[in-house]
């Protein structure tokens, strides 16, 4: 990989932190980049009680000097506010062992059974601290990173909520402008949805389920646009860009489910209801007629918007609590409750063009090479003019 990153962090530990390396030098980049995708993060209907103690800020810790990045790793902090109220139950020494009760009775739906068998812990809480999405906080920071150096190449990225339960908002757009359309419309709704009556009725849901003690769940849509072809390749399986955007996308803590363009439609179609013929472009080189492939064939972009649409499952903490097994004596009792949301769906979408900036920003760097920013606008540029002369 061209491009690669890490988090580290618990859920009410001190801070997260998060590295990216392979970003070139000579991108702009401050901490207001960082920190107005993180107040996007944190926005939408239906979030809890966490919301309203963080308030989420990066810290540029190494790789870039005097606005500018250097080309060296960039490290990043997020301070969790909430600490100051864990800072016994979550300290590193080992004197504070015992300082609050372990969590003994696993949540169904959480990680939290299976990593406590796998890794032999009898406290829940080793699991569910990291498990926790809290942890994509930092995702969406490094995103920002990534996002920012797509922005200099003409790449843009954006989302909007489609599904949350039982109400749904359908759409035909699939050109860069329609998209962009929808992403902006979507920046006004709570929900994130980009019209105002489905999402009213997106926002009576997530009443009702508050009121009931439940969760929801819902399908949003991830987009880019800008993409010039031929990022990613057909010519190992790990090389498909498709496949990378999948992993990233199932790796969203909740996600259940990723379709590329018209995805599951396209199985109970015609193959030529499906295919996007190929036509001569205005300027010169090739189009496609439509874009039910989601802007990737044959594991590459094509040119054409890339459409992701990606399913979240309920949030499985719920205030009516499911049953469970007490693992510290073998009774049947109700799961354990940490704070939780309701519905996450509008904020997934934001944690999914994160991640989704992160996959393309890698193949971009894979494609382009280079070790500064110039030096890839240089190459873009080169490829370009050899695509238009193809």
């Amino acid at each position: 990989m061209a491009l690669r990153y890490l988090t580290a962090g618990e859920s009410h530990g001190r801070a997260l932190a998060g590295i990216i390396e392979g970003v070139p030098a000579g991108l702009a980049l401050a901490a207001e980049d960082i920190d107005s995708q993180l107040v996007r993060r944190q926005g939408g209907y239906g979030r809890g009680g966490r919301m309203k103690i963080e308030a989420d800020r990066a810290q540029i810790l190494s790789g870039v000097r005097w606005g500018k990045t250097l080309g060296s790793p960039i490290a990043l902090m997020i301070e969790n506010l909430d600490w100051q109220n864990w800072e016994k139950g979550m300290s590193s020494e080992a004197s504070d062992e015992g300082s609050i009760d372990a969590v003994t009775r696993p949540r169904p739906g959480h990680a939290d059974l299976a990593g406590a068998q796998k890794y032999g812990h009898h406290d829940v809480r080793n699991i569910l601290e990291r498990s926790s999405a809290r942890e994509t906080a930092m995702r969406v920071a490094l995103g920002a990173v990534a996002r920012k150096l797509l922005l200099e190449f003409g790449i843009k990225a954006g989302s909007f909520v489609q599904e949350v339960g039982s109400v749904s908002f359908t759409t035909s757009a699939s050109t860069a402008k329609e998209l962009e359309d929808l992403d902006k419309r979507a920046g006004g709704s709570e929900m994130r949805c980009p019209d105002s009556k489905v999402s009213d009725e997106m926002m009576r849901l997530v009443d009702d389920a508050t009121k009931k003690g439940d969760s929801l769940g819902g399908v949003f849509t991830v987009f880019l646009t800008g993409l010039p072809p031929g990022l990613g390749s057909h010519v190992q399986w790990d090389r498909r860009l498709d496949g990378r955007l999948a992993q990233a996308m199932m790796s969203i803590q909740a996600i259940k489910g990723v379709e590329v363009g018209m995805g599951f439609e396209a199985a109970r179609s015609m193959g030529s209801e499906v295919m996007d013929e190929i036509i001569p472009a205005k300027k010169g080189g090739y189009t496609r007629g439509g874009n039910n492939a989601g802007g990737i064939e044959g594991g590459m972009t094509n040119g054409m918007p890339l459409v992701l649409r990606v399913a979240m499952k309920p949030i499985p903490t719920q205030r009516k609590p499911l049953k469970s097994v007490d693992i510290a004596t073998g009774k049947q009792v109700e799961a354990a409750y940490e704070r939780s949301d309701v519905c996450a769906v509008p904020a997934a979408s934001v944690i999914g063009e994160a991640m989704a900036c992160l996959v393309v920003a890698d193949a971009l760097t894979e494609k382009l090479g280079g070790d500064s920013v110039a030096e890839m606008q240089r190459n873009l540029k080169a490829y370009l003019k050899s695509l238009s002369e193809f």
